[in-house]
């Protein structure tokens, strides 16, 4: 069967920049940046992206690229006989299959915040205790909850049934659009409230008061570190998929810097967007993942308008979260359409089924299953998403590294002449050492910073 390639050079940025655009860039970034002192974690955050980010990003994709094939079969392409590389390829296949059993419920949450703020749910000046009972009854309703995380699934998989070309890059494209232009109308909004400029300035400008206050430069640079790392979803092979599509005309490592930009222009606006509407507010702006279905929510029923804006946001927090979750749908996909030979409607009903069913946990794991605690007294959605954050990505981009620059995997020279084939940013051989010796040693830090208690 003739591999499937992207229409167009756009269509590549905007889905895998879709993909590494998430929940983390919309939801975790400010929280993060609020409780590491603002302008001087950004600060800290640019540069980490830049240094592990971007080269970790050129290895997923040269494993794709070079192999054409979805991660197990792309280990095995490229790995030397007898070795056995391509056993993390059915690890990251697990770690997508897992990210989804979480992601498709906090996805629906987005979905139905939008179509409660659309409907008037929120209404203007309404109290704290309502705006948080509201969020509350939602958790408590397993119906409420099952309906926008199947509406989620089956959305997603009928977008990926249509295809690559027809169904994931066209409807990314789109979504994508939409995304930045909202993102930019609500920047701007939040910018005109009164006492917005105040929380402009806490979000960019690095301040030594601020990093006292929250514990020291130390603990800013880890957060930093951290966030850099997990905004692109490294690990998993969510990225590696697209690498599979490509075509050889450009550079990895220019198309690289362009999905990190596209990825830190929507993570440095969704500050924009919060900082100074909570400055406006009086909100505290270190709120925690609270902030988007408590803290935001009170801020737009005491706004102006705050019915409309609250919709858009919601309406660009969902296109936020779906567009990762048809890029991951798609890698799923592919994944079962090489390794078993299914037809991509096969894939599609079989993988759309299990998935509703094994997303149901999660949501059932603030009613029916509250219960339940699992590692460190987690819930089931806190401990999913554990096990994909704090282990899979950092120890799947380690075996990524790894495979690509040492002499046991695949090969520095070999990654770096498919790194390097096409026009564009280039990637110099000078780099190996600290390839091979730098990187690693962060990966290692992260993943142990992780596994720490907090």
């Amino acid at each position: 069967m003739k591999r499937e390639s992207f229409q167009s050079r756009l269509g590549f940025l905007l889905v895998s920049a879709g993909c590494a655009i998430g929940i983390g860039n919309v939801w975790r970034f400010p929280f993060v940046a609020g409780q590491n002192g603002g302008g001087i974690f950004v600060l800290f955050y640019l540069l980490f992206l830049l240094c592990m980010g971007v080269p970790v990003l050129t290895m997923e994709l040269a494993v794709g690229r070079a192999s054409r094939k979805s991660a197990v079969h792309a280990y095995k392409a490229l790995e030397k006989p007898g070795h056995k590389w391509h056993l993390h390829g059915w690890a990251a296949m697990a770690g997508c299959y897992l990210l989804m059993m979480y992601y498709t419920t906090v996805s629906g949450w987005m979905t139905d915040y939008f179509y409660k703020f659309a409907a008037g749910t929120f209404a203007a000046g309404m109290d704290k205790a309502a705006v948080d009972g509201v969020f509350s009854a939602m958790l408590a309703s397993p119906g409420e909850m099952t309906f926008w995380m199947a509406l989620t699934v089956i959305a997603g998989f009928i977008v990926c049934s249509f295809g690559l070309q027809k169904g994931l890059e066209r409807i990314s494209k789109f979504m994508m659009t939409a995304l930045l232009l909202l993102i930019v109308v609500l920047a701007v909004h939040s910018l005109t409230l009164p006492g917005g400029l105040e929380g402009l300035r806490f979000y960019l400008l690095p301040s030594l008061t601020q990093v006292q206050k929250v514990g020291g430069v130390g603990k800013v640079i880890v957060a930093a570190m951290n966030q850099s790392f997990f905004t692109l979803s490294l690990g998993v092979a969510a990225m590696e998929i697209f690498g599979s599509y490509m075509t050889k005309d450009h550079t990895l490592a220019g198309e690289s810097v362009r999905i990190c930009g596209v990825d830190t222009f929507v993570a440095l606006m969704s500050g924009m967007i919060i900082f100074p509407a909570c400055f406006a507010y009086g909100v505290e702006p270190d709120a925690g993942p609270s902030l988007i279905f408590k803290t935001l929510p009170n801020v737009f029923v005491n706004m102006s308008g705050g019915r409309i804006w609250g919709t858009l946001f919601f309406l660009f927090m969902t296109f936020a979260s779906f567009t990762t979750v048809i890029a991951v749908f798609e890698n799923l996909l592919s994944f079962c359409m090489d390794t078993f030979g299914w037809s991509r409607r096969k894939a599609v009903l079989l993988n759309g089924l299990f998935i509703l069913v094994a997303s149901l946990p999660c949501v059932f794991g603030y009613n029916m299953l509250s219960g339940v605690k699992l590692i460190g007294g987690r819930d089931i959605l806190d401990t999913e998403d554990f096990i994909v954050s704090n282990l899979l990505l950092p120890i799947g981009s380690l075996v990524f590294l790894l495979f690509c620059v040492t002499k046991w995997g695949w090969g520095f020279d070999k990654y770096l002449e498919e790194a390097n084939t096409g026009s564009g940013l280039k990637l110099s051989p000078r780099l190996k050492p600290i390839f091979q010796f730098v990187l690693p040693i962060l990966i290692l830090l992260i993943l142990i910073s992780g596994l720490l208690p907090s």
